[in-house]
Parts: structure tokens; C-alpha cells; sequence
């Protein structure tokens, strides 16, 4: 991935806010020394691009519709009742998330979205986590997907699965710290005063 690594966050109603917000803001504020452009653009998109409800009320305004969206390098699907109740039956959700893996160099979930990998078969025979409330029910409905306990995020390559809400910040700065490196990774947690967990 170059300079300028379009990243694109889905958005849908009933999304839990921190699953997107969290890798939303960790992406935004990255920044290279010496570089004067941010080596991400963070852009959000829905079916539809129409202003969404997210759980608990905030409405949000995604920048795309799938109509319109471009193509991405990265794509950050969450979670929150609207993955996991509503969008998992959703065909033509489940469909786009499916074509995208083919576009994309890095699918990453946070928290229930791995559902929807998941149902779009993403995640068959890999291993893969979620929130900690849903770990049974993953394994359950989706057999072929070696679900696995107690960790913040799975680095499958192509593909990483992250546990409950907070989580996705951490996974995030796993993917900063693989496409740019351990310091900018840390830089930019001490930017955002959290306390990094760095996986070797």
C-alpha cells in the first residue's frame, strides 16, 4: 500500500459507535515524520449513503453509498446490535462485503462484524475472534470458523478479526504498525494518550 492508503469504514443503523469511531480516529491522526501528507484517508460508506442511526442515537452522515464508493485498500467492517441482528440478513450487505475482499488488500472487523464475514464466507477456515458476549454464537453458526477466546485481534494476512468494541483501536494500530512500522504505530497512540499493545 502507498502513500495516501484509502481506508473505508461501513456504516449501517444500530452500528455500536466505538467499533467505528475508534478506528476512525486511530487512522485519521497517523502521520509519518518528515511527510507532510497523512498516510491514510478515512472515508465511510453505506448501502444507501443516507444519514444513519448508531446505537444509542448519534446520527452520522457516511460519505458513500456502495453506488458510489470508491475503490478502497482497506475496509473496516463493525459491529453492535445492527451487524449482528440486522445487517447478517441483509443479502445485498453481505454480497458487497463479499465482492470487496476481492478489491481490497485488508478486511478487518471489529467486534460482531466478523458475523458478517462470516456469512460471507470470509472467515471459513481461518481463526477468528469477537466480542467476548458472542464467542459461542460464532462458533455455532459458522462451524467452519476456527473462533478463538481472549485476545484483542487475529492477524489472519488478508484478513483480521478484533474482540468487543475497544478492541478495534488496538487492531488498528496492529495494522499501522505493520504497514508503517513499530514508531508510527506508538507515535500515534501517544498521540491519542492510549496504552498501546504491541504484538511481535
Amino acid at each position: 500500500m502507498g502513500k495516501n492508503c484509502r481506508v473505508g469504514i461501513l456504516l449501517f443503523d444500530e452500528v455500536e459507535v466505538l467499533d467505528f469511531s475508534g478506528p476512525f480516529e486511530v487512522f485519521s491522526i497517523a502521520s509519518v515524520p518528515k511527510q507532510l501528507d497523512k498516510p491514510f484517508l478515512v472515508q465511510t460508506v453505506s448501502q444507501y449513503g443516507k444519514m444513519i442511526k448508531t446505537r444509542n442515537g448519534l446520527m452520522v452522515h457516511p460519505n458513500f453509498s456502495f453506488a458510489n464508493a470508491p475503490d478502497f485498500d482497506i475496509l473496516i467492517v463493525p459491529g453492535g446490535y445492527g451487524a449482528e441482528e440486522i445487517e447478517i440478513n441483509n443479502e445485498t450487505v453481505i454480497q458487497w462485503i463479499k465482492k470487496q475482499k476481492d478489491k481490497v488488500e485488508l478486511i478487518a472487523s471489529v467486534c460482531t462484524g466478523a458475523f458478517l464475514l462470516a456469512k460471507a464466507g470470509l472467515l471459513n477456515g481461518k481463526r477468528a475472534t469477537t466480542h467476548w458476549m458472542d464467542i459461542e454464537r460464532l462458533e455455532r453458526e459458522f462451524p467452519d470458523v476456527k473462533v478463538e477466546r481472549n485476545c484483542k485481534f487475529i492477524d489472519e494476512g488478508s484478513i483480521i478479526t478484533s474482540g468487543g468494541i475497544s478492541a478495534g483501536i488496538n487492531m488498528s494500530f496492529h495494522i499501522i504498525k505493520r504497514l508503517l512500522g513499530e514508531n508510527v504505530a506508538r507515535m500515534t497512540a501517544k498521540r491519542m494518550e492510549y496504552d498501546i499493545i504491541i504484538v511481535k
